[in-house]
């Protein structure tokens, strides 16, 4: 993010509803007993409606905030004092949106049509078994749903993610001028960088996976143009093999890691940091450093390509076998029951937990692994259910049969309140408040070498010097001067 401090303070990640009620909520948190512990916040999406198909995820209207969270106001007054990240959904809308019910209503003769993808559009007809056999999408059935028009004809459109989230044609001018009106949005109310969220599949073409094509990249770097040119900075969202990762990294802001939630679980649980160590040698350093997100923890990310076996993954299959099994046995079973086929999900190479409880309920292999995101280069962003070292929700997950929901608690003030008095959530804040404060963090880093089973760092200001320690086997911490807390 753009941030007003420290240059990679943390930021918090949370849905306004969930963790406050709404966006003057989520500000007065920060205000209250945050205070100190971040600079910046992204917002999931806080669009009309927060309740749809997909959380939020599926907007009617990108340029409406959804009432019972707020208002542009509510925006604005939480931009005046924090870096505010918000999200673009780029592939798709609402299949209740204007536009769309529009082009239903009145089939060619809407000028919204041109707006929507339809695999006829890409393919010159209907694609081959073979041809949809290639697509590459984050979920098992068909990326295409047929449609009835107000006339009763039938049309088949691209839906990746699910039937109530159509998508868009994004090289239309129609789709283009869709987007630049939602960034110029974001502007007028202070927002200060755009997470460009499933752009991985906004470019598609025929006899290819449709995922993250050069087209797609050459797209990217026009879109991170135009928030340039409005002063906001750019994050990539993108759920892949690393390599790909790399790849996009020089040509935004910001990328996520989203190889070091699965990654330093693996250390954990097997005390062998190799892994991570190749992996800390390569990763980018415009990185959002995450453990946990309103997504599941990805497998996929450190997994070979699927569709190019020469670019091997950096965890062999055998253990990202036993990593998931790990995570399941640590969190007694509550996440076999919300992943894969067990429970309705979007993305099944992605297991459904708590970070907390993927280590046991543990808080010293807990506090260890925040450690490990916090002193790595890169802006380390918590999500707002780890932020209170949250556990899985079975009641909210059996009420909705959607898995990802075990990881999307509703907190109430009296959970914020029995959070907060938890000691395992006031060692995380000391830990924040320490990493937005500590000037070596602005220096250079340098991975120490070390024993097998430790991780060691040392970054270097012209005012301070530190150096970190975590062992992965006894998840014992030392921080070299230490910070009294």
């Amino acid at each position: 993010m753009v941030l007003r401090q420290n240059s990679t303070a943390p930021v918090l990640i949370t849905y306004a509803d969930r963790l406050a009620g709404n966006i003057d909520g989520v500000r007065a948190l920060l205000d209250g007993p945050l205070n100190g512990a971040f600079v910046g916040v992204h917002l999931l999406p806080f669009f009309v409606p927060i309740d749809g198909a997909d959380a939020g995820f599926d907007p009617i209207d990108h340029t409406e905030i959804d009432p019972r969270l707020g208002s542009w106001e509510s925006i604005a007054a939480l931009a005046a004092r924090y870096d505010v990240m918000a999200d673009v959904i780029v592939n798709h809308v609402s299949a209740q949106s204007t536009p769309f019910l529009d082009w239903l209503a009145h089939g060619d003769a809407s000028p919204s049509g041109a707006m929507f993808l339809t695999p006829q559009h890409v393919f010159g007809g209907s694609p081959t078994p073979a041809e949809v056999a290639t697509i590459h999408r984050p979920r098992p059935t068909s990326p295409f749903t047929e449609v009835e028009f107000a006339d009763g004809t039938h049309r088949t459109v691209w839906t990746t993610f699910t039937d109530q989230q159509i998508d868009i044609d994004v090289e239309h001018p129609m789709g283009w001028t869709y987007l630049i009106e939602i960034l110029d949005r974001f502007r007028a109310a202070g927002i200060t960088t755009v997470r460009l969220d499933a752009v991985g599949y906004a470019i598609k073409r025929a006899g290819t996976s449709c995922f993250m094509l050069p087209e797609t990249l050459e797209f990217i770097r026009r879109l991170t143009a135009a928030c340039h040119k409005r002063s906001m900075a750019v994050l990539v969202e993108m759920h892949g093999h690393h390599l790909d990762q790399l790849g996009v990294a020089p040509h935004v802001d910001l990328v996520y890691d989203f190889v070091l939630p699965p990654l330093t679980l693996d250390a954990i649980y097997t005390g062998d940091g190799g892994p991570l160590r190749r992996w800390i040698g390569m990763r980018p350093a415009n990185a959002i450093n995450v453990l946990d997100t309103h997504d599941g923890i990805g497998v996929i990310d450190v997994g070979a390509d699927a569709s190019d076996p020469s670019r091997t993954g950096l965890l062999p299959p055998e253990r990202i076998h036993d990593l998931v099994e790990a995570i399941h046995d640590h969190s007694g079973g509550s996440s076999r029951t919300a992943t894969g086929a067990a429970a309705s999900n979007l993305d099944l190479y992605q297991v459904n937990c708590t970070f907390y409880d993927a280590l046991g309920r543990d808080d010293d292999r807990y506090l260890a692994a925040r450690m490990i995101q916090c002193m790595l280069p890169g802006t380390p962003q918590i999500y707002y259910v780890g932020l209170f070292a949250g556990v899985n929700n079975g009641d909210l997950l059996a009420r909705t049969g959607v898995g990802r929901d075990v990881n999307r608690h509703h907190f109430t003030p009296a959970d914020i309140d029995h959070a907060l008095a938890r000691p395992v959530v006031q060692r995380l804040l000391a830990l924040l408040r320490w990493r937005a404060s500590e000037p070596a963090f602005d220096g250079s880093f340098e991975l120490l070498a070390s024993a097998p089973h430790v991780i060691a760092v040392r970054w270097s200001s012209p005012t301070s010097i530190v150096t970190i320690e975590v062992d992965l086997i006894s998840a014992s911490v030392t921080i070299d001067p230490p910070t009294g807390k």
